[in-house]
């Protein structure tokens, strides 16, 4: 993996992932998606990584795909497209499925596969000058990155097909109001707050709360009954590990819980 157009950097428990081609507003390459993915696999098998954050240097989070590499493919344009889906679609699926919980400060705009990548974090933190665009209808494309998929759950089908039929860009504060992102600070605020977030998730119960990021995500796909089961069979997993007994004796000695 080329280190320098995915920075990593590990503060205690939490894995920091920075996108880290500024010049080109972090847009997705071949390269950059290829080291998303090893970067996800990473982190996922590391038992010592409690909680991942992913940012952008420079100030963008994610323009979305290289589209200058688009168009230097030329008759290979197709065959591009389905390389670097192949990368981010993997690292996409590894983010969301991993069992420990991801934070994505959005530390500006974020268009195209960008925007999935924002709102991909169980708590997306947004600094105030960021917007979000999905911008694939401009230039005559579909979306990609988990678009299609996270959108209707996190916003509702209407503004779905408004966002990615219209092209219409939503300002930070729209987008929190619409359940896109989870909260917008102010941009100085913005390291602190997701590292704040980050840091109390990391010392948190870490199985109990990747088998609840399994739980939400899944259920969009299961009846009532079927999830309930899903659900009965997980709080009996938790009831299980030390984490659980631990957070029950700590509750009922009226003490913090420290999750080791």
């Amino acid at each position: 993996m080329r280190e320098d157009i995915l920075l990593i950097r590990r503060e205690g428990a939490v894995a920091h992932l920075t996108l880290n081609r500024p010049n080109s507003g972090n847009a997705i390459d071949v390269p950059l998606a290829r080291a998303l993915m090893e970067a996800s696999i990473q982190v996922d098998e590391d038992d010592g990584v409690r909680c991942v954050v992913i940012t952008g240097a420079g100030r963008m989070f994610c323009a979305g795909g290289d589209i200058g590499s688009f168009a230097a493919a030329g008759d290979n344009f197709a065959a591009l497209t389905k390389e670097i889906t192949s990368y981010l679609h993997v690292a996409v699926a590894r983010f969301a499925r991993m069992l420990k919980p991801l934070v994505t400060a959005v530390n500006g705009p974020a268009a195209g596969a960008g925007l999935p990548l924002a709102a991909l974090g169980d708590i997306a933190i947004a600094a105030r000058s960021s917007h979000f665009t999905l911008a694939y209808s401009a230039i005559g494309l579909t979306p990609d990155g988990g678009a299609t998929y996270l959108l209707p759950r996190l916003v509702g089908m209407r503004r779905a097909q408004e966002l990615a039929l219209l092209n219409k860009r939503l300002n930070v504060d729209e987008a929190a109001a619409i359940g896109l992102i989870t909260r917008v600070v102010d941009d100085d605020a913005l390291v602190a707050e997701a590292n704040a977030v980050a840091q109390q998730l990391a010392a948190g119960p870490t199985g109990a709360l990747g088998r609840t990021r399994q739980l939400l995500l899944q259920s969009y796909g299961e009846s009532l009954e079927t999830q309930m089961e899903w659900e009965a069979r997980t709080i009996a997993e938790a009831a299980r590990t030390q984490h659980g007994r631990d957070g029950v004796a700590a509750f009922l000695a009226k003490q913090k819980p420290v999750f080791k």
